[in-house]
């Protein structure tokens, strides 16, 4: 019985791939475009209807562009569709996380364009390939303005793109002016995760945005001596390493969230400076993290708005 089990999935599997047009296949005909990127070179419709997206990133690059994809992955088994980008998402279907998509999910749907990174799945390329056309960003974070345009362009939309990242980057120069001398300012950011936690760099999302508006880090979190500049732990022991004019906070789930909150409320997070004067904030992980778009980009700007202005008077 659990042979015949097994028979009927393979059999599911090989009639949903079937139904997408085998290698590089796509139920989607009309003009196409050649799109190079970090697998290759990919011939893509220049209209795709059915897309389905294998990051967060790609998930804001289509709401940034007016789209919806019909599947995409979640960071976790837990997580759900971004909730910043609104309700609009309620009919996307989950394929799996971004660690390990499910392929016969993605081939139920019969998309006609995936988007994905080499990075985290270059092992399922050639997989995925064969459902249909595919194209992979390289990295991931680091090179989020580069991963948006070549997205744009997969997806017909290369102008648009263009055009919405020129406004976000005008956008972040304008909020840096509104804060004076915006490099006079330190701004910290903080992530807890469920077992560590760590302070973010000028290489990751949130750092990238900071630095398109101007504003300064702390000393430590320059991360001079990593050549990962994206990110590194930070021990409770050293929360001090934390304090900036004004933190931003931010925490990876429901266990992270409950170690956040015990060491905000401890004597050693207490003393930092920015915490005496009230110049903390607790921001939405999904935006500051996990977002790595447009959107949640202009979200962030959103947020220094907010919590700065005041301060940049002073």
């Amino acid at each position: 019985m659990r042979l015949m089990k097994g028979f009927a999935v393979a059999a599911a599997a090989a009639l949903a791939l079937s139904a997408c047009g085998g290698s590089g296949g796509s139920s989607a005909s009309g003009a196409t475009h050649l799109v190079k990127h970090a697998m290759g070179e990919t011939k893509v419709p220049d209209d795709p209807k059915r897309i389905v997206v294998l990051d967060t990133d790609k998930v804001d690059t289509l709401a940034t562009l007016g789209l919806t994809p019909v599947g995409a992955t979640v960071p976790d088994q837990q997580a759900g569709m971004p909730k910043y980008l609104g309700g609009g998402l309620g009919a996307v279907k989950s394929v799996g996380t971004t660690q390990q998509p499910d392929v016969e999910a993605i081939a139920a749907l019969k998309p006609d364009l995936i988007l994905g990174s080499k990075f985290r799945m270059e092992k399922y390329y050639s997989q995925l390939n064969k459902i249909a056309p595919t194209v992979f960003t390289d990295q991931v974070g680091i090179t989020w303005k580069q991963n948006f345009l070549l997205d744009a362009e997969a997806v017909g939309k290369k102008t648009e793109g263009e055009q919405k990242l020129k406004a976000y980057e005008d956008r972040a120069r304008e909020v840096g002016r509104s804060f004076g001398d915006p490099a006079k300012l330190k701004v910290s950011v903080i992530r807890f995760m469920p077992d560590e936690i760590r302070q973010y760099g000028p290489d990751s999302f949130s750092g990238i945005v900071l630095r398109d508006t101007g504003l300064s880090r702390p000393d430590a979190q320059l991360l001079k001596d990593k050549s990962d500049k994206r990110f590194a732990p930070l021990s409770p022991e050293r929360i001090d390493q934390a304090d900036g004019d004004f933190v931003f906070v931010a925490a990876y789930g429901a266990k992270a969230a409950d170690a956040q909150a015990k060491t905000t409320a401890g004597p050693l997070w207490q003393r930092l400076s920015a915490v005496k004067a009230g110049h903390t904030k607790v921001v939405d992980d999904e935006i500051w993290m996990t977002g790595i778009g447009v959107t949640a980009a202009g979200k962030i700007l959103d947020d220094l708005q907010a919590n700065l202005a005041a301060l940049a008077k002073k």
